[in-house]
This record gives C-alpha cells, structure tokens and sequence, in this order.
C-alpha cells in the first residue's frame, strides 16, 4: 500500500473527473445516441431480465422483472470481465487499462446523468449515488492494473524462473485476490445498500 497509494488515489482522481465531465456533457448535448452502448450496458447489468424496455424507458432507477440475486450475479459476471480486460490491458498495454477504465466511468456517467433527470444541478447528488459503490469498484480495477503492471514489470526485469520470478507471482495473485474481494464488497452494497439509500 505503501508504495502504491499515490497512483491508487491519482486514478482514483481521474476516474471522479472522467464521471464528472462526461455526465456535464450526456446533459448538455441532450442526445442519448451518442450514449446508446453506455445505456445498453447499464441495462444488460441492472436489468437482464428486460433489456429492451430498460434501453427504451432509460428507467435506471428500476430493475425491471430481475431479482436483487439476479442482478448480483450480472452485476459480478460483469465486473469480473471488466477486471479480466483490466488485467489483459496492463499486461498488454499499459494505457490500455485506462481505456477500461474511461469506458466505465462513460457507462456510470449516463446513469448519473438519467437518474439526475437531464439536470446539471443535480450532478452531485447521482455522483454520490453512483460513487457508494463506484470508487470500491474502481479501486479494485486500479488494483488489477497495479497487479498486471507488476508481472509484466517483474517478468521483463526478472524472467520466468527463480525466487524472484516467485515474489512477483506471489504479489500478483494477493492483489488480484484482494481485487476480487472488493469487486464482491461493491457489487453486495450496490444491490443491497444504494437502493436504501436512494
């Protein structure tokens, strides 16, 4: 944590200014087409029992027919794949992770922007909505990045093999494990505690 809390909480950062701008901008240019596969994916994840009319009513406050386990369940099958993709990314491409990254808060910013009815001045108060389970997510995801960063690092300094090549592993997969956990902790208070509250 030590070593790695500065670019945590940096991507954190940028992550709350990805949501920002893109929620002021779904408002200000008032047209959903530009956000229709942001919307479509909200909907696969929030209402995978009724896809199409979630899409055509944008009712993000609803879940449709889908039950709070079905919905935990399509809310953890997507968040794996987009910590599997996170993982690839920064395996691959380092950059490649903030890509997933960007797409994401895409998608959560047209929720923000549906749930705070097309208003800017209410921003804010979606922000926080989203944001309950949003930055645990999100930091999970910096986590996987961090860990993928790590391997590819430690495999091109160390080579496959050896006692270092073992700690590079070792630190991976409890980073990786810790990711799970917290996609897991976020997806739980997303279905169960968010609507509570809001």
């Amino acid at each position: 944590w030590k070593i790695h809390k500065d670019a945590i909480y940096s991507f954190l950062w940028l992550f709350l200014g990805f949501i920002i701008a893109f929620a002021f901008w779904y408002i200000i240019l008032q047209d959903s087409t530009l956000f229709n596969a942001q919307i479509e994916t909200y909907c696969m994840i929030n209402s995978p029992g009724n896809i199409d009319n979630c899409v055509q009513r944008y009712a993000f406050s609803q879940t449709g027919a889908a039950t709070k386990e079905l919905r935990f369940l399509s809310i953890i099958e997507n968040n794996v794949y987009v910590m599997i993709f996170t993982l690839i990314f920064s395996l691959i491409f380092g950059a490649g992770a903030i890509f997933v990254l960007a797409w994401n808060a895409s998608v959560i910013s047209a929720a923000i922007s549906i749930f705070a009815g097309n208003k800017i001045s209410e921003i804010p108060l979606g922000v926080s909505r989203y944001m309950i389970h949003g930055f645990p997510e999100i930091a999970a995801y910096f986590i996987t990045a961090l860990a993928g960063g790590i391997f590819g690092v430690g495999v091109i300094r160390n080579g496959i093999g050896g006692k270092r090549f073992l700690h590079v592993i070792e630190n991976t997969a409890i980073l990786l494990f810790i990711a799970l956990i917290i996609l897991v902790l976020a997806a739980v208070i997303e279905v169960y505690l968010t609507p509570v509250l809001f």
